[in-house]
């Protein structure tokens, strides 16, 4: 089942003491795409708000995906789909109302420009939010069916 990130299915709320987030409307199945992305437009440096697509290549999600919180429990993934935009894809079954998800090391090798403290208030929090570089062995291990593929390229390349 494919959803496109419309504001019907989806609803910005508070979200704790993280401001707001991203809520969907609709339960899914593990693997089912929960948010379609769309690259309007390729950026060249690394800044809060974009997604990395290559070693030096980033984009901005658009509407709401750029508004879905961080989790060091995620309940989504990444995933490339044809047009070469992340797509977010459910890592386990998620319920309606539940907030949606992903650990931004998914999309990111380094993150050197969020604040000291992660907010995520998830059992597994590592403390602070950081790229794919600084994820550890057993948490990779997790992720590897939903990260961005050119982070696994770039930890070949940097082994």
């Amino acid at each position: 089942m494919v959803v496109n990130n419309q504001d019907i299915h989806f609803k910005l709320k508070s979200s704790e003491d993280r401001g707001s987030g991203v809520f969907t409307k609709n339960s899914f199945k593990r693997e089912d795409v929960v948010m379609r992305g769309v690259i309007e437009k390729i950026e060249y440096v690394n800044h809060v708000g974009v997604s990395q697509m290559g070693k030096n290549e980033y984009f901005a999600p658009i509407g709401l995906m750029a508004l879905v919180n961080h989790s060091c429990s995620p309940n989504c993934g990444i995933r490339i789909n044809e047009t070469g935009a992340q797509d977010y894809v459910a890592m386990r079954d998620i319920a309606s109302g539940e907030e949606i998800t992903f650990d931004y090391a998914m999309q990111n090798y380094i993150i050197d420009h969020f604040p000291i403290s992660c907010l995520c208030g998830s059992l597994e929090c590592r403390g602070s939010i950081g790229g794919w570089v600084d994820l550890p062995e057993t948490k990779r291990r997790k992720y590897k069916s939903f990260v961005a593929p050119y982070l696994l390229e770039l930890d070949k390349r940097n082994n």
